[in-house]
């Protein structure tokens, strides 16, 4: 068990450095923290933002209950994170094995002594390791932007809300990194994730459009719909078995693959 935790560790050191080593992953980066600190400034400052509409009640002297403005800031804006996402980590998972395929260096992968379920997860946790750093200074400004509330918001609230937004990231990356074994290209590779990604958003939609258990069902399999519940603190177990579902999946067929692979070469 240590040697295979010690093979984990050391192919997420070696994405990593690839990552932080990237031109393309710090242009990906620089892109997602410029659009999530747009939305974060026009949530709370824009004519229509939150701050804006406290004021105009207060104005106005609504009689209605006062406006939880941390909470509301929170479900705003990592609503917005969530469609972003689907966006941006394409872009990161696209290189996980196609590269590999396009140097060459997959067959030596595959026909290494290290299992290629221990591969496979080192090189989700090393992306999902970079997707973290990504999000960091946005906790920043959201510790900033909540400290001053009154009152303050529950910390099970925020926890898991980017409890839920870690496990969208990893969902997305675990089937991205399938695609990614797949073929050589990575932008096609990058399309592919990206046109699942799509699917399984408005999926939500389609089941909202079919009535009984049908629906029901189909409307589960929504990776946005169930990351929206965690977002408002809603800790349901059925949307944990959900992303967990995802991951472990992606995991499985890189696996399959990549032995399927190993089994052509011999």
């Amino acid at each position: 068990m240590g040697v295979v935790i010690a093979n984990i560790l050391a192919i997420v050191r070696k994405e990593l450095q690839g990552y932080f080593g990237s031109p393309l992953a710090y242009v990906v980066a620089s892109i997602f923290w410029l659009l999530s600190g747009f939305f974060f400034v026009a949530i709370l400052l824009s004519p229509d933002g939150i701050i804006q509409q406290v004021a105009q009640r207060d104005q106005m002297g609504v009689p209605a209950p006062p406006l939880d403005v941390a909470y509301e800031f929170l479900n705003a804006f990592l609503g917005v994170l969530g469609p972003l996402t689907l966006f941006v980590l394409p872009v990161l998972s696209m290189g996980l094995y196609a590269e590999e395929r396009k140097y060459g260096t997959l067959e030596l992968l595959a026909t290494s002594p290290i299992t290629n379920w221990a591969v496979a997860v080192g090189k989700l946790l090393g992306v999902l390791a970079f997707f973290i750093f990504m999000i960091l200074p946005l906790l920043v400004y959201e510790a900033i932007a909540l400290s001053s509330t009154n009152p303050p918001l529950p910390p099970a609230v925020p926890l898991v809300a980017h409890t839920g937004l870690i496990l969208l990231a990893a969902s997305i990356l675990s089937l991205g990194m399938f695609i990614s074994s797949l073929t050589d290209s990575t932008i096609l590779a990058a399309f592919i994730t990206f046109g699942l990604n799509i699917f399984l958003w408005v999926i939500g939609w389609v089941a909202q459009s079919i009535k009984g258990p049908i629906g029901e069902v189909i409307g589960h399999l929504s990776l946005l719909e169930t990351y929206n519940s965690l977002v408002k603190g809603i800790l349901d177990p059925s949307s944990l078995i959900l992303f967990a579902t995802y991951i472990i999946l992606g995991i499985f067929l890189t696996a399959q693959y990549i032995d399927a692979l190993r089994f052509q070469r011999t």
